[in-house]
């Protein structure tokens, strides 16, 4: 999950430093006043998002897959944990019934 969010926040730098560039070469429309710097950001988060959507693909199914085998390990280990629990309980009470 860590290499994607690193690959994805690459590509977000990427497009910042590109969108960057063409607003000040004015390629770009510049903002309204100060917004500037925001509109900058914006547009670098719109862009970015479809490009990380399609070239990150790959990499993500990998990350999806990592994070259900962990929530089902997760779940198992619960299951587990209740059962032991469910043993000694139903221990316990034989034996308080058995005196």
């Amino acid at each position: 999950m860590l290499r994607y969010t690193l690959m994805r926040l690459g590509i977000f730098v990427g497009c910042l430093v590109v969108v960057w560039g063409l607003v000040y070469a004015g390629v770009a429309p510049r903002g309204l006043g100060d917004s500037n710097g925001m509109w900058i950001v914006l547009l670098s988060l719109v862009i970015s998002a479809p490009i990380s959507f399609v070239v990150l693909r790959k990499e993500r199914d990998r990350a999806s897959i990592q994070v259900a085998e962990r929530v089902d390990r997760m779940k198992s280990n619960l299951e587990a944990n209740r059962n032991q629990e469910d043993v000694a309980d139903d221990a316990a009470r034989a034996q308080g019934q058995a005196s």
